[in-house]
């Protein structure tokens, strides 16, 4: 599993606060990086949830590191986490940020994620899952969430799963007695398929995700699989999605407006939401045999260069993908 990508992205999330550049070589804690000097960002929106921890400077805040502590669970996947100067170390490095950000937890964040599938047709060829799209990035994700205090992970999971693929929160109460019903059988079968961290844009060097993730499959379609989809509570939208080899849910928004357009006229123009999708190891998207069809007459990859030209904006469009994955002082290293 691919880490310290998404969450080494130039700018946190939810914020206009730019991370400090760093190097892939020196992610790990254990190689000396005497230039680092990350900024601190505690978003505002968090303090005082009761879902979140005090301030860490709180002198009244006194957590059980790697530990149970009371109901929150304070133990990583990962092993046992360092401390330095009273704050926990992210496990897999440096992220270009301290503070705990948008992150309720200092130290590790668990959360929950279900994998609802079934097979697309009756010759098994093709498996589905079920996919919510994030509400804050526009991202499509699977529909987990945060695991509450004394919670199990699989309960978590369940309800997740209802509240952002078929809202319960606005369900009924004859409609939810009637899921309890009818699904009390499908998610007593879950089969815990991953637990450990995760790569999230919200992480930084001293809060982090971890998750478990649970697969409830579907065998015959006519459970689950039969459901008309709703999405709920912070999903905009929620699709059965194919699992293929070049599954690639990691698109990030770059830009979304009006787009200087050949055709526009003074009553009449283009706007574009635009998405990157950046396969890093060059094996998924970056390895096919690319084959024009529709109504392109040409397809290939092309070098981003200072004299490119390209149709509308889609140029500046490009510039801006260039400008997030090769920052200005990675340019000429």
């Amino acid at each position: 599993m691919s880490v310290h990508i998404k969450c080494r992205s130039r700018f946190y999330p939810r914020s206009s606060i730019e991370r400090f550049i760093v190097p892939d070589k020196k992610v790990p804690w254990s190689v000396e990086f005497k230039e680092y000097c990350p900024k601190t960002y505690n978003a505002p929106s968090i303090h005082g949830k009761p879902w979140a921890d005090p301030d860490i400077r709180n002198p009244n805040f006194t957590p059980k590191w790697n530990d149970i502590d009371g109901q929150v669970n304070r133990k990583s996947y990962t092993g046992i986490y360092k401390i330095s100067d009273g704050m926990p170390l992210n496990p897999f490095g440096r992220t270009g940020i301290s503070g705990r950000g948008v992150l309720g937890r200092w130290g590790p964040n668990h959360a929950a994620d279900p994998v609802v599938t079934r097979w697309k047709d009756s010759n098994h060829s093709i498996l589905q899952f079920v996919a919510i799209k994030r509400g804050d990035t526009g991202e499509w994700a699977l529909p987990g969430g945060m695991v509450d205090p004394g919670e199990k992970f699989a309960t978590t999971a369940i309800r997740e799963f209802q509240e952002e693929a078929m809202n319960s929160l606005e369900a009924s109460q004859d409609e939810k007695n009637k899921w309890v019903e009818k699904f009390k059988d499908f998610f007593s079968s879950g089969i815990e398929i991953y637990s450990g961290y995760v790569d999230d844009p919200r992480n930084t060097d001293n809060a982090w995700m971890e998750t478990t993730a649970y697969n409830y499959h579907d065998e015959t379609g006519t459970t689950v699989g039969a459901l008309n989809l709703k999405a709920g509570d912070d999903a905009v939208g929620v699709q059965w999605v194919d699992i293929t080899p070049i599954l690639n849910l990691s698109g990030i928004e770059i830009y979304s407006g009006y787009v200087d357009d050949p055709r526009n006229t003074d009553n009449a123009w283009m706007e574009t939401t635009a998405y990157n999708y950046h396969d890093e190891t060059g094996t998924t998207v970056g390895a096919l045999n690319l084959k024009a069809g529709d109504d392109a007459v040409g397809v290939q990859w092309v070098d981003i260069t200072p004299t490119l030209n390209l149709y509308a904006s889609h140029k500046d469009i490009v510039n801006k993908v260039y400008k997030t994955i090769v920052p200005d002082s990675r340019e000429n290293k």
